[in-house]
């Protein structure tokens, strides 16, 4: 294929998916299936891959992110991004309709708007391109996390051809869906891993991730909503024509807007939104009142703090009363005890709920919960039920306190509860059956082995049936042909499919596996940093607690409890018969050809986090001129490469030996690159 051939193929496939990306995810139109596109998208990264001359960087390809941002950079705002007041009541609104009108007259115009739970973003584009996005910060200034936004797919990268300005920029919203929210906190909570209380918070926390890679995995939105541009008044005139033009410019603006031509229509608005807001896939938390005309706008100003041709209706969180019947406590499978309420049945935000997570002993302490309280419920980001508080007007006489037991609810062994943690555990992890059954649909779900044909209700069958007593007990099912034939509703095609899916699980490379061990605090991206730091279960079960926590993002109590597992003999004996059965434990080595034999003979450990370059491609970078990376700080070493906030520990190890310390670009130098 002759080049002229080769870039207008990757241009002709660039513009196709982003066309396509701007129906599905900013008109909601899904013009092709999510396989097709995927196909097209591994042509394009093909292409890239081998003509990457031709590659163009504003690609659908750069959606997965990629870039490490050791810190965020501040920058200050060309136009300050003022916080709305608020607005509690129609009184209020009204005492605000009476300002406008005392300064510009009574002749104007509202612009109603949705006010989404999110976190307050700016855009800049030149010539059409994404150049910056930055934070809200404190008004004045704020991070840009560019990076970051781009992987977000209805934030447009390149704009169409269009009618706008060369430079401008364009004020939003970035948010989670709410589907997406309990899902990712599901996850979040079954690797032990902290979740979040509401979707802004999960929202926030990703957008402010290092690894703009990781923010990728995690389904963010945005919506537009301001417009700022020298000139403003030469293109449009009023707030509303443009909505109306950004968003024929390729941006997801809310559709879920409307033009008031009196206070009136503007209290319609709010009631309409205050009841079907449970009807939305995202959260709201009001509604954002402005005055459409720019020169109204301008006339009305701004006070230190607020424009004052905007305000924002804020609702009231939605609480019902209702009686606290009892309290249940669930077992997770690392033995995790959560207390759970259960209620009287009651509607509450377009849902009717009967139970509420209570989290910890200490919450229910706080809430000093007693038999038969009548309790005050919300729901947390508007989906999370919670107990808020009781009731004590209606408390009972004869009520007792609830006391926190001091044994497993499902095995009776006593349980732990570790310094500097909340939650009791059961320690009994292979005689406690919802941690033997929890353990084993851990182990075979999707982001971990995949095993398709076995789903949860099979593992708990199988381990009711006496089938299967631990994770090893799944490999041997094929030796199990007879019972699996005995089982009700299980024929020998479902037989088959599943054995065929065990068989090939084996095929998962090491940190699938090590993810799937169900090793508590240590979640699909620790487990991948791990297997890429110490590249076998040998090298990782031999190294110290100091050299496991050394690895990036790694902190002490995940350290302890990837080294409290793997001295466990129970889980060596897993191990060893899990490799008999021919499961990855060690990451397969691609034969590196070596740029240069430079740094042959010197070993190297990589600490810290460094601007430009991400330690993995320091590292790639140091065993493809013939050095050796080492996991821990000895004698042996010839070189640390010491980037910012390096461990004090790993620091004072060094400097006592006489390591060489060198950073990133000594380290070219040492290679002779420039």
């Amino acid at each position: 294929m002759l080049a002229m051939d080769i870039e207008k193929k990757i241009k002709d496939l660039t513009a196709e998916l982003n066309h396509y990306n701007y129906q599905y995810y900013v008109l909601a139109a899904s013009l092709i299936s999510d396989y097709d596109f995927d196909l097209k998208l591994k042509e394009l990264e093909a292409l890239e891959a081998q003509y990457p001359d031709f590659a163009d960087p504003n690609s659908p390809t750069q959606r997965v992110g990629g870039d490490i941002t050791s810190r965020f950079k501040t920058e200050k705002h060309r136009w300050p991004m003022l916080s709305l007041g608020n607005t509690y009541n129609q009184e209020e609104l009204q005492d605000f309709d009476q300002r406008i009108r005392k300064i510009i007259g009574d002749h104007f115009e509202y612009v109603c708007e949705l006010k989404f739970d999110g976190l307050s973003i700016s855009l800049t584009y030149e010539h059409g391109t994404l150049t910056k996005a930055v934070t809200r910060g404190d008004g004045i200034q704020g991070d840009v996390v560019t990076n970051n936004v781009k992987t977000i797919r209805s934030i447009p990268i390149k704009l169409k051809n269009g009618d706008y300005p060369d430079q401008f920029e364009i004020r939003g919203e970035i948010f989670m869906h709410k589907s997406a929210f309990l899902r990712l906190n599901k996850e979040r909570e079954e690797n032990e891993e902290q979740t979040y209380a509401n979707p802004r918070n999960f929202a926030s926390g990703t957008l402010k991730l290092q690894d703009s890679a990781e923010v990728a995995k995690r389904p963010l939105d945005c919506f537009l909503y301001f417009l700022y541009c020298d000139h403003r008044t030469n293109l449009f005139h009023d707030h509303w024509n443009s909505l109306e033009r950004v968003k024929s410019w390729g941006f997801h603006v809310s559709e879920h807007t409307k033009k008031c031509a009196s206070l009136m229509e503007v209290f319609e608005f709010i009631d309409y939104w205050d009841t079907h807001r449970h009807d939305l896939g995202y959260e709201i938390d009001g509604i954002v009142i402005k005055v459409n005309d720019y020169a109204q706008q301008e006339e009305l100003g701004f006070t230190a703090k607020n424009p004052r041709w905007a305000i924002s209706y804020k609702f009231k969180a939605e609480r019902v009363e209702t009686v606290l019947n009892s309290i249940s406590y669930q077992v997770g499978r690392t033995g995790a005890v959560t207390p759970v309420a259960n209620l009287q049945p009651v509607k509450l935000a377009g849902t009717i709920v009967k139970r509420a997570s209570l989290h910890n002993a200490n919450e229910i302490a706080r809430l000093d919960l007693h038999q038969g309280d009548t309790v005050y419920v919300e729901k947390g980001g508007e989906i999370i039920p919670k107990i808020i508080a009781v009731n004590m007007d209606k408390r009972l006489l004869a009520a007792t306190a609830f006391i926190y037991p001091l044994s497993c609810p499902e095995c009776s062994t006593p349980l732990i509860r570790q310094e500097g943690e909340a939650v009791h555990y059961c320690p009994n992890e292979t005689g406690c059956p919802p941690q033997i059954v929890g353990k084993m649909q851990h182990f075979i779900g999707r982001k971990m082995m995949d095993i398709e044909g076995m789903g949860d209700e099979t593992v708990d069958n199988f381990f009711k049936k006496g089938l299967l007593h631990n994770i090893v007990d799944i490999y041997g099912l094929k030796d199990h042909q007879e019972e699996l034939q005995q089982l009700e509703r299980f024929g020998q095609k479902s037989i088959d499919n599943m054995l065929a899916g065990i068989e090939k699980s084996k095929e998962k490379p090491f940190e699938k596996v090590l993810f799937s061990l169900g090793i508590r605090h240590v979640g699909e991206t620790i487990a991948k940093k791990l297997a890429q730091h110490f590249k076998n279960i040998d090298s990782l079960a031999q190294a110290s607690i100091e050299e496991i926590e050394a690895v990036q993002d790694i902190g002490r109590r995940i350290a302890e409890s990837v080294k409290e597992y793997l001295d466990n003999p129970i889980h060596q004996q897993q191990i060893i018969a899990l490799r008999q059965y021919g499961l990855n434990f060690e990451i397969e080595e691609k034969e590196i050809v070596l740029a240069s034999n430079r740094l042959n003979g010197k070993t190297f450990l990589i600490s810290g986090v460094f601007a430009e370059h991400s330690r993995e491609e320091l590292a790639a970078l140091i065993e493809s001129n013939g050095g050796k990376m080492i996991s821990s700080i000895s004698a042996k070493l010839s070189y640390l490469v010491a980037g910012d906030k390096m461990g004090p520990s790993k620091l004072a190890k060094a400097e006592k030996l006489g390591i060489p310390m060198i950073n990133d670009q000594e380290l070219f130098e040492l290679i002779n690159l420039k």
